[in-house]
């Protein structure tokens, strides 16, 4: 198992490096890479723009964050070689007319800390000590920690919303406000879009959260995480009337530990007021926690959230 993970490591790296000096090729629109975009809150990371067919500056457009974005749109520099093909499902939804033209902003993660910058700070705080440094150990024993070090998800949103967002809004064609203003990922990703809209819920109208990761860690065994986020969600959820939140997840691999938690969450959301005009909540049977089955349902939460 050591080899194995260090063996993913390495070749995630690999094409990590790789990824880094090549554009990624899209099936339609452009990327217009914002390269080692600095941060005075995390560390310097790609962020990868992406403009749709006829993109005019001087016109407006809503627009959609997302996390991992260096597997967002080429599968031939991703490390597994799958990717969410988010080009090719917009420009479907497009020439179909079914959604409105948007930007989407690919941010990258880094590996080695993306566990630390997309899992909830305050659910996670809000644990006794002991389970914290509990959650804080799993792996080490085997010399490949879930966690590196403490989450730093907060200072993560900062960037997002101080200096990422700003920069955006004054570069490109953007509908800034929060009726037009998205965020989405997978996994830990769901976990830290689900994260952004209850803390910003000034900047962030809509989220689409996809195979969320409620565990943290992998297994449900003595487990303090996933209600932890509950709890959480239970306090900051954001209004129903000016908020839309979408869920997901399959029934293999790592999204077959979901459901209990899933459930958890919708009974959370209607409590709040949520109905089906601004909460969706799926189950894909058969579906696993992998880019290729996220790009095979990645139009439903995009109609979700762009529908004309």
């Amino acid at each position: 198992m050591k080899l194995k993970i260090c063996t993913v490591f390495v070749t995630c790296m690999l094409f990590t490096l790789l990824a880094q000096s090549q554009i990624p090729k899209v099936v339609c629109g452009s990327i217009e890479r914002l390269a080692d975009f600095q941060s005075k809150y995390v560390d310097a990371r790609n962020v990868d723009v992406w403009l749709p067919p006829g993109y005019d500056a001087h016109k407006k457009y809503p627009v959609l964050y997302m996390h991992d974005g260096q597997m967002l749109f080429d599968s031939t520099i991703t490390w597994n070689k799958q990717a969410w093909g988010v080009d090719g499902v917009l420009c479907k939804l497009l020439t179909q007319n079914k959604i409105k033209a948007c930007i989407v902003v690919g941010i990258w993660n880094i590996s080695n800390q993306r566990h630390e910058e997309y899992f909830p700070q305050k659910a996670f705080y809000s644990l006794p000590p002991a389970d914290q440094q509990r959650m804080l150990d799993v792996g080490k024993e085997q010399q490949a920690p879930v966690f590196h070090h403490a989450p730093m998800s907060d200072n993560y949103l900062l960037f997002l919303v101080k200096e990422l967002k700003p920069y955006i809004d004054t570069h490109f064609g953007t509908l800034s406000d929060a009726g037009h203003t998205f965020i989405a990922g997978s996994s830990m990703g769901g976990l830290i879009s689900l994260y952004a809209i209850c803390e910003y819920p000034n900047v962030f109208g809509g989220a689409a959260c996809m195979s969320t990761h409620w565990t943290g860690i992998f297994t449900n065994k003595n487990n303090p995480l996933p209600q932890a986020i509950l709890n959480y969600l239970k306090i900051r959820l954001p209004s129903p009337n000016n908020h839309r939140i979408y869920f997901d997840h399959g029934t293999k691999t790592l999204d077959s530990l979901y459901k209990p938690y899933q459930l958890q969450a919708n009974s959370i959301m209607k409590a709040k007021g949520y109905t089906h005009k601004n909460f969706v909540t799926l189950e894909f049977p058969g579906a696993d926690h992998t880019e290729r089955s996220w790009r095979a349902r990645l139009d439903t939460p995009l109609l979700f959230l762009f529908n004309k």
